[in-house]
């Protein structure tokens, strides 16, 4: 999480690096700050709150032609503008900027307030900063080598010195950091999004690497001092992805892109001469794939859901045995990694941590792991064997949609390319084909009904609580319904698989509390109405996600979504969900786009 931005060149640092703030602010916004390196002196402002409260505080004129800037996602400490980064040493010599959790700042703190040393924020980043400035090392590069030496934890970080006006000095270690390089100016980043608008040459650092900044260019290294060559290469500029255009959200942008993002991932990939998929990425032959008796997927928060249905589509079309854990969990509980086993990680990002951590672990071991990643080049995307690209486009809203439907639309391409491989005929085949070719279009004809989403999401805005509630390919869509709710509205909401109620969740119906039902008209219907006919006996209002036609039990509320193959069921019936949850934030005035508390890229544990 957090955003670090840093400049060397010719140019005035101050607006390139608010600007690459704004870019980055969906990594985290509690407070932000900036540090300009002159010769003999460092400028630092901070503020707590969004990027803008830091522009609108900083002087008419402050310049420097040397800087790191950076915007929060707490950790250590509440925001602030005292816990704010850039974090300095006593002297105001060294600034920091720091992405991660130092797991021994607590004892390198007193070791430093033992000698006399006094802290001014809560934050273990100003540990860094101290000890930096207390190396005795003739180079900021080997004070900072010199530290991170005895550094535990995560990081990526950025440090000017007031001794070095003309030098930035990053390191990575679990959190991105990301090189551009310019004509005779030279960037420094968190991620490549806000360096596209300046250069199109990238260099990504790998874990353990230090690399000192210039702004004739750039030297890396590793940790021990012994050179790396890291070769750039080219990023595509991003467009209007910045830019909300006629929307009041991005998230509702994001929404409306959805039809546009499902076209390109199906672009290229459906095989319509063998009634299959087709994948570059995956580095597997068929006779590879045909061994494999096990797949697991992995993932956090929206990817975790995705894969859960992902792992229900390939169990179904491919016959594979296939389940889906949180990669947060995955990492720590000593896993049994197979040789026959294919894992698949989720990331919209391609930098959460606790999905990168559950790579390495697996490719450690001995296990072949494929990636599922929307960025291009993204840590975790290098990490694996091969994989698919979801080429959604940025994400700027913090929560995830046509991310999450890209992914949902990958796992169906690839229970389709593992089944065709195996048993599934190609008349199934031809009937997915299909499918996937019409959604774009059904998620257009969704779109076109909100104005009755929004009416029923605004009903309901006040409720306290709402569940939401389906069964087998219908119970993640309940769970990324309730996430999405909850992320953006504060509405608390749960998610139960319908055969559940009865097992004790029904005690928490009353008329005060919505349930919203996932009905898709397949051969679970009839099961999914008696779960919704226990939801009305207690008089608990209902909202129905289904299908057209008659429904057999009476609603307050229907949202009907388009037809489609059983196995593309979640993909349609999530698309109203997202719109219900934007419409109910929107109705109780939330921050859509920056929800309090959470951050786009989860790169600390």
């Amino acid at each position: 999480m957090c955003g670090i931005v840093g400049y060397v060149g010719r140019q005035n640092a101050t607006p390139i690096l608010l600007e690459g703030l704004h870019r980055l602010a969906y990594r985290g916004y509690d407070s932000s700050g900036i540090a300009l390196a002159k010769a003999g002196k460092l400028s630092v402002h901070k503020a707590k709150g969004k990027v803008r409260a830091l522009e609108s505080s900083l002087p008419k004129r402050i310049s420097g032609t040397t800087g790191i800037a950076h915007t929060r996602w707490a950790t250590h400490g509440e925001p602030s503008d005292r816990n704010a980064h850039p974090h300095v040493d006593p002297a105001g010599r060294i600034a920091v900027v720091h992405n991660g959790i130092v797991e021994n700042a607590s004892g390198l703190r007193r070791v430093l307030e033992a000698d006399g040393a006094e802290f001014e924020s809560d934050t273990d980043t100003e540990v860094l900063a101290h000890m930096i400035a207390r190396s005795g090392a003739p180079k900021l590069e080997d004070a900072v080598r010199d530290v991170l030496q005895k550094v535990e934890g995560a990081y990526g970080i950025a440090v000017v010195s007031a001794d070095e006006p003309d030098t930035i000095v990053v390191a990575r270690n679990g959190s991105p950091v990301v090189l551009g390089v310019g004509e005779h100016e030279m960037f420094v980043a968190s991620d490549a999004s806000a360096l596209v608008r300046h250069t199109s040459q990238v260099i990504y650092l790998d874990d353990g690497e230090m690399a000192v900044v210039a702004r004739n260019g750039y030297q890396t290294s590793t940790l021990d001092a012994v050179p790396t060559d890291k070769t750039p290469t080219t990023v595509q500029s991003q467009g209007d992805a910045h830019d909300r255009g006629d929307y009041a959200h991005f998230m509702r942008k994001e929404i409306a892109e959805q039809p546009e993002a499902v076209t390109r991932m199906l672009q290229g990939r459906l095989d319509q001469r063998f009634m299959s998929a087709h994948f570059g990425g995956l580095n597997l032959e068929p006779r590879a794939l045909l061994d494999i008796s096990r797949v697991k997927i992995l993932g956090c928060g929206s990817a975790f859901i995705s894969g859960s249905n992902g792992a229900q589509i390939i169990e179904q079309l491919a016959r594979i045995p296939t389940s889906a854990e949180p990669a947060s969990e995955f990492r720590y509980r000593n896993p049994v990694i197979e040789r026959d086993t294919l894992y698949i990680a989720v990331s919209q990002s391609g930098e959460t941590l606790d999905t990168m951590m559950a790579v390495q672990e697996i490719k450690r071991k001995g296990g072949r792991v494929l990636g599922v990643i929307n960025v291009v080049g993204s840590t975790i995307a290098r990490l694996c064997d091969g994989g698919v690209y979801l080429h959604a486009g940025p994400e700027i809203a913090v929560v995830s949609t046509k991310t999450f439907t890209s992914t949902l639309v990958a796992f169906a391409l690839l229970g389709l390319y593992l089944g065709r491989i195996r048993d599934l005929s190609p008349s199934a085949g031809r009937r997915l084909i299909d499918g996937l070719q019409k959604l774009p279009g059904q998620i257009e004809e969704i779109l076109a009904g909100e104005a009755h989403i929004k009416a029923v999401a605004e009903k309901y805005a006040n409720s306290r609580d709402m569940f939401f509630i389906g069964r087998a390919l219908g119970f993640p869509v309940a769970l990324e319904g309730a996430l999405k709710l909850k992320e953006v509205s504060y509405i608390h909401a749960e998610a139960y698989p319908a055969s559940e109620l009865k097992h004790g969740p029904l005690a928490l119906i009353c008329p005060e509390t919505p349930t919203v039902a996932i009905l898709p008209r397949d051969d679970l219907f009839e099961k999914n109405v008696s779960s919704v006919e226990e939801v009305r006996a207690r008089k608990g209002p209902l909202i129905a996600i289904t299908h057209d036609g008659e429904l057999p039990v009476v609603v307050d509320d229907r949202i009907d979504v388009p037809r489609t193959e059983p196995e593309l069921d979640p993909i349609l019936m999530g698309i109203p969900l997202q719109l219900l949850a934007y419409h109910s934030a929107v109705a109780l005035n939330r921050d859509v786009d920056q929800p309090r508390n959470l951050a786009k890229s989860v790169t600390v544990e």
